[in-house]
This record gives structure tokens, sequence and C-alpha cells, in this order.
């Protein structure tokens, strides 16, 4: 006779989600997330829970739920969802999953390179920037500024952010201009007539430019703006995010920018006062300011909510870590944070290459900064850059072989903090980590 499978009672389901959790990332499931949790398994709905628990149900759905869903997949090694979260822990029972077993992430790692994935358990999350930006792009009119040097993080925050207002029924429309091509972008009418476009495509909606494009007595940015509201918001008849990565690449065209830039703060503006451009919501990445002069009541860097990506702090880089499955103590991480900081996307190259056994840790900080080490392709890119500007590239020497920080003009700092190699303390700068310092002090000549 064949044996019954025993009933995986809430209590035991509780014990075992605590203890995958706590093995994995040296941390308990907190009251709320037990919370929800038990109500799940009394299939609750998130409103249910608002009710019961006096929260919101946006904030036990997106903050809490998301996150319990997202550790669980973790330290159980699949993917976890309300819908399934009993069959996983049942498996993991029967499975005999003894603390400390996590997920193999390391087997299916994907080599760090571009934007985090959005069903990626290894997306480390900057206190309350997320929650700030999901609650301001559903706000009418909205403009969001995600700034931060290259290989900081903006294209994935932006990714989520665009995919939060997805899920909240907004239309959304990704963006990437460091794809136009050149001559597009010497030319204002055509630039403006590629972003009607390409939105409309992505919308799925018919080309209808011919319409309403008015060359004999508007302006382009004035047919541009027709186009938007009197085709295309009304046509989606809902709400309309517009993501912008890399709006960098537009400051060396004046034949544009000062114009685009313009535009998009008019926009902005008009969602304060018109019902059809409360229905667009504008999220802007940068690497930093733009270096051409602006009217300030033209610029949109001086408006909406600006969001500003910082390096990951201690914490931050323990929790990547444990995320990768490396049973690290704070020397191991201490040690990387003083070779790389919290540079993101050092920190994870790092942590790739140890954890798919590339390297150890040891070997990996003693060859770090040579040509030999895991970091030689991201640090020669650089040198190519630098090489390319003779000027700037003396100016950084000057930077990595300082002890002190060192004053620079105000053209020099935006250079060297967009391309992500410097922090900036006020109007003087420092290598933005010693791998850097190590690095060009020695190829710089």
């Amino acid at each position: 006779m064949m044996e019954l499978e025993p009933e995986l009672l809430w209590v035991d389901a509780k014990a075992i989600a605590d203890d995958v959790v706590f093995s994995c990332m040296h941390q308990h499931l907190s009251d709320i997330e037990v919370k929800v949790l038990q109500a799940s398994w009394q299939e609750k709905t998130y409103d249910d829970m608002a009710k019961s628990y006096g929260y919101s149900t946006e904030y036990l759905n997106k903050d809490v739920g998301n996150k319990l869903w997202k550790k669980l997949s973790i330290a159980i090694g699949e993917r976890v969802t309300k819908k399934n979260f009993k069959e996983a822990l049942r498996r993991c029972r029967n499975s005999h999953s003894q603390p400390g077993n996590g997920p193999e992430i390391a087997l299916d790692l994907p080599f760090p390179e571009g934007a985090v994935a959005l069903d990626s358990p290894l997306y480390i999350e900057r206190a309350g920037v997320e929650s700030l930006c999901y609650e301001t792009v559903l706000k009418p009119g909205a403009l969001i500024r995600i700034k931060a040097p290259k290989l900081m993080g903006k294209t994935s925050l932006l990714t989520r952010l665009l995919s939060y207002a997805a899920s909240h029924h907004c239309q959304v429309v990704y963006l990437d201009l460091s794809s136009v091509d050149r001559v597009i972008l010497t030319d204002l009418d055509k630039f403006l007539r590629w972003l009607c476009l390409i939105v409309g495509r992505q919308l799925k909606l018919e080309n209808q430019l011919h319409q309403y494009w008015d060359t004999d007595i508007l302006g382009s940015n004035d047919n541009c703006t027709a186009y938007f509201e009197e085709y295309l918001l009304p046509a989606i008849g809902g709400v309309l995010v517009l993501g912008f990565d890399q709006v960098d690449r537009l400051f060396p065209y004046a034949e544009i920018v000062e114009d685009f830039l313009g535009l998009l703060r008019s926009w902005h503006e008009k969602g304060k006062i018109s019902d059809i451009w409360q229905r667009s919501r504008l999220v802007i990445a940068h690497s930093t300011e733009v270096y051409i002069p602006l009217d300030i009541n033209q610029s949109p860097f001086n408006a909406g909510i600006p969001v500003e990506l910082s390096e990951f702090n201690p914490h931050q880089v323990q929790e990547l870590a444990h995320r990768h499955h490396l049973d690290w103590q704070e020397q191991q991480r201490s040690q990387l944070m003083q070779m790389v900081g919290g540079h993101p996307y050092l920190v994870r190259l790092a942590m790739y290459a140890v954890s798919v056994g590339n390297t150890t840790l040891p070997q990996l900080l003693q060859e770090a900064s040579t040509e030999v080490g895991i970091f030689s392709h991201h640090l020669r890119r650089y040198l190519e850059t630098l090489q390319q500007a003779p000027d700037l590239a003396q100016m950084f020497k000057q930077v990595v072989l300082s002890v002190e920080p060192v004053e620079l003009n105000s053209m020099q700092i935006y250079q060297l903090h967009s391309m992500g190699l410097v922090k900036r303390l006020n109007n003087h700068v420092v290598p933005r980590c010693n791998v850097y310092r190590e690095y060009f002090s020695r190829v710089l000549t």
C-alpha cells in the first residue's frame, strides 16, 4: 500500500519558511511577513489582509508580499509565488532540505552586464528609493529624474519602475536614446518625428504623423506636443509612462538637446493644469547634469522628483553575497569594499567570479588592478576612452596620484563623474575606488 504523504500544517509551513530564509539570509521572517504568509495560507486576498491588519493593500502586496516571495524563491531554489508557495514548502519538506542548502544560483548565474533582469534574485533595493519611485509614478503628470554615474543601476531601476506602472494598468514605453542614429540627433524635426513614431509603435498604434505634422506654421516642439495631445494620449485612453534612458546621449547635440529638454519640462508643467497631460508620466535616467546652459524655467533637471543612486552600503553588499551563496563574514566583505567600494557593477562582477569558481577572493584582490585580473576588460575600456581625451586623462592622472582631494573645473568634474571614475566632494574629486587609483596611477603616462 502506498504510504500517504503527511499533511503540511500551518505551523510546519511557518517553521520551514523561517528556517530556509534564516539559513540563506541570516535573518528571520518579520512579523508582517509572517502575517502575510499566514493569511496567504488561509487563501485571503491582499484586500482582506489590509482590512485585518490596518495596512494599505498596495503596501502588503508590493512591498511585503513581493519581497517575501522573492526571499522564499532565493532560499528554496525555485520560483515561489502567492499561488504556489504551499506546494513549494511541501516539496522543500519532502526533499529533506537542511538549513544552509540554498539555491545553486551560481549554476545559472548570468554574467553581470547590462540591466539586472526583472525576475533576478540578485537585484538589491536601495533604502526608500524604489518605494518613492513606485509611489510617484502613479501620480498625475509626474516627472522622475534618476541620476547616477554609469554602471550604478539606472536602467535596472527604470525597467522595474516601468514594470510596476504596467502592473497598475498604465501603458509604458521604454526609450533607449543610446540607440538613436546620429543623423537623427542632428535635426530636431527628425528626432521628434522619431520619438512620435517609436512611441506609437510600442503602443501598437498606426502612424498618423502625416495628418498631424504641420511644418508650414508650427514648429517641431508644437507638432510633437500636438501629436501626443490630440492622437497618442486620447488613443490609449489611460495613463502613459515614458521612460527615457541614456539621456546623456543627447547632451553633445546642441541642435536638439535644449529644445527637447524644454519640451519635456513643458509636458510636466502641462500635467499640473491639463486633464489630458495629467495622464502622462515622465521618467528620465541620466548620468549627470546637462553641461549646456539652460533657462531655469525650461530645464527638466530642476523639476519633478530627483532620485540619485548611491553605492551599495556594507549591509547591501553582505546581502548580495548571501544571494550569491557566498559564506562571507565581515572580513571578506570589508576586503572587497576596500578595493571596489560599493560600486554595484564591480561588486557583482567580483561575486560572480568567486561564485562560479573562476577565482578566489584573495586571488581576486591580489590581481584586481592588473592585466590578468577580472576587472581588466572594464579598466581597459576606460583607458581607451581617456586616451582619446589626453587633457582629461592628465586631469584624472592628477586625481589618482594625489592623496588629497583634487580641485577641478566644473566641466572636468562633469566628464569624470559621468564616466563613473570619481566621487565628488564639493568642487573636489577623489577616485571612485582603490582599483581605479591603483590601475590608472600605473597606466596613465
